[in-house]
């Protein structure tokens, strides 16, 4: 579906993708990247957003660099900014319907169907009718996502989609992608790895603008097995640690001999991962090595 080759991007004297090569095919990919890793850019280039600096990039087997094939790679995409741009005196209906004109639905009842199936799938019928400046922040950032939806995409790219969410929306949004990630590619960018550990079958992490990581979620959980233990106070060793309820710190690092080891998760292995190539001290893998779930 996706294949990106040596794509960097650089903004004047700053490096913002540095040679990322990966493919995407049928699924829901996380993302995961400290801020300034270059997530966003890299999904403004997959929608066709902004024109990469050197490398190569293939949607559908198309060249978006070609302007019939962008328009062709545009009409088969859905994509969600991080920062959408709302015209809040339209309702949430008119707003989706606008997008949907954009997308090249100029038939009006069957635009309108296309609008309605959409808000419903979001769980926002109710409030179509609604302008957008008297809706909460999560029920705005659902409206973008519905208007992401718009024509079925076979590429849906989602940068933060579940800011505003509260828990139960998460939930919503979940079930919501894991529909979504099956027979169609979904790449998803967040800083909520809680998500990204229930609905990722693979996960990127970015860093400084290179790839870190790619593979399995369960393996990058496994990054940290063993490095992960409790302690009665705060170790200075530690990368990260933090007191838990039941009042022992919770650390990452390499621990002290003894030490009472805990069960590994994602979001250890992502902290520690982003800790060591931070610090330099973290093995780069070797060129063309597969990491469980994924490729580099």
């Amino acid at each position: 579906m996706v294949q990106v080759t040596g794509l960097t991007v650089r903004y004047r004297r700053t490096v913002a993708l540095d040679g990322v090569t990966l493919s995407l095919g049928t699924g829901v990919t996380g993302l995961l990247g400290p801020n300034g890793a270059g997530k966003t850019t890299l999904l403004r280039a997959l929608a066709t957003v902004l024109v990469p600096s050197d490398g190569s990039l293939s949607v559908f087997g198309r060249d978006p660099l070609e302007p019939r094939s962008r328009q062709e790679i545009r009409r088969r995409l859905g994509y969600l900014p991080q920062a959408p741009g709302f015209h809040r005196h339209f309702t949430a209906f008119e707003f989706v319907d606008y997008v949907a004109i954009l997308k090249e639905h100029t038939d009006r009842a069957a635009r309108h169907e296309e609008v309605r199936r959409v808000l419903d799938a979001v769980g926002l019928s109710e409030v179509r009718g609604k302008k957008l400046k008297a809706l909460s922040g999560g029920m705005r950032q659902r409206v973008a996502l519905a208007s992401a939806l718009i024509g079925d995409p076979e590429l849906l790219i989602l940068d933060e989609p579940t800011v505003g969410l509260d828990p139960e929306q998460r939930l919503r949004f979940r079930e919501l992608v894991a529909e979504l990630g099956e027979g169609r590619t979904v790449l998803l960018s967040t800083h909520q790895t809680e998500d990204v550990s229930a609905l990722c079958h693979r996960v990127v992490v970015l860093a400084a603008g290179r790839v870190r990581y790619d593979g399995s979620a369960r393996g990058l959980g496994e990054l940290a097995d063993g490095r992960v233990w409790f302690s009665p106070e705060r170790e200075p060793r530690a990368v990260a640690g933090w007191r838990t309820g039941t009042g022992l710190f919770r650390n990452i690092g390499a621990p002290p001999p003894g030490a009472q080891t805990a069960d590994a998760t994602l979001e250890d292995g992502y902290l520690l991962l982003n800790s060591a190539a931070e610090s330099g001290m973290w093995p780069e893998p070797e060129a063309g090595t597969r990491p469980e779930g994924g490729t580099r």
